[in-house]
């Protein structure tokens, strides 16, 4: 029994690690915790004494259950895919699950959830990877495994192996620029794109916005639209944004995976969308929503209740 309890405690000092591993992998809270009670579940009933990097053991464990995950995941998207070319559809952006916490008060949780988390937008791009360029960018970037421990993982040569994080990282790299490390300097540039919204003022939006700005959404931000929705260029989106101009009044300050943006809450106290902003060199050249009313039902938002 006492060995079964120093057992648990060693997995537990890793959960958080494991949890962080998993998120960026699935993008997905719900799917990140499963994998993580399921890499336990094996632990459990598997005999570690000789593992010497038990850290690194229980990572590879995720990595491969994620993999499985993304797997099946590529397979219903293909499927679906299929279905929507038929029809003429167009592909749904995926908006991952948001990280969220209140941009005015330290919740010792939540700065820890929060204090590595990846941009939403950065999330949004590594949805387009293919599940072994995810598994390979993530572990290797994100968290330093070394390339010959990946390989067997994916089923490649560490040199294959290598290729394809070098691949995933060029897409990244071209689709998710870096956002300012200023959080200040982010709300500054949230706050001016919500008080031209306020106003309906679009000049004030294209100042804000990056000439080369894509909006990407579930669905669009009016209560009545949910059609999921890309848009892309300064003035394009700044005709979008004056349509929200109604929302910009219930917008309250939050930290949507550690960059400034907002949750927006409705007049009858239901959220409406969580949306999040990527900042660079003071302009906004992202805006990810997530305004899917079942999604955010799933959402923990008590903290912002009025």
């Amino acid at each position: 029994m006492e060995e079964r309890v120093l057992s648990a405690e060693l997995f537990e000092a890793h959960r958080p690690h494991l949890r962080a591993v998993a998120y960026r992998m699935l993008g997905s809270v719900g799917e990140a915790e499963d994998a993580v009670q399921d890499a336990w579940l094996r632990y459990d009933r598997t005999d570690t004494s000789d593992v010497e990097n038990l850290g690194g053991w229980l990572t590879t464990v995720v990595g491969r259950l994620c993999l499985n995950q993304l797997r099946s995941r590529a397979q219903r998207r293909e499927e679906s895919f299929e279905s929507r070319a038929e029809s003429g559809a167009a592909e749904v952006p995926r908006i991952p699950d948001p990280l969220i916490g209140r941009a005015d008060v330290v919740d010792p949780e939540q700065e820890v959830l929060l204090a590595d988390s990846v941009g939403l937008a950065l999330m949004v791009v590594m949805e387009s990877l293919a599940p072994a360029e995810r598994v390979a960018f993530v572990l290797h970037d994100m968290f330093a495994v070394p390339f010959e421990e990946i390989a067997p993982l994916i089923e490649k040569t560490a040199a294959a192996t290598r290729q394809l994080a070098s691949r995933a990282r060029r897409k990244v790299q071209g689709q998710a620029p870096a956002p300012d490390r200023d959080l200040a300097r982010q709300r500054v540039a949230v706050d001016a794109f919500f008080a031209a919204t306020r106003e309906g003022d679009l000049e004030a939006l294209l100042a804000v916005l990056d000439p080369d700005v894509v909006l990407r959404a579930d669905g669009s931000a009016g209560p009545r639209d949910r059609r999921p929705v890309v848009l892309n260029g300064a003035r394009t989106v700044a005709g979008q944004a004056v349509m929200f101009h109604s929302l910009a009044p219930y917008a309250r300050p939050a930290l949507v995976n550690g960059a400034a943006g907002v949750v927006v809450i409705g007049a009858n106290g239901r959220p409406m969308s969580v949306m999040a902003f990527t900042v660079v060199g003071g302009s906004i050249v992202a805006i990810d929503v997530l305004s899917d009313p079942e999604r955010l039902d799933a959402l923990d938002l008590t903290a912002f209740d009025a």
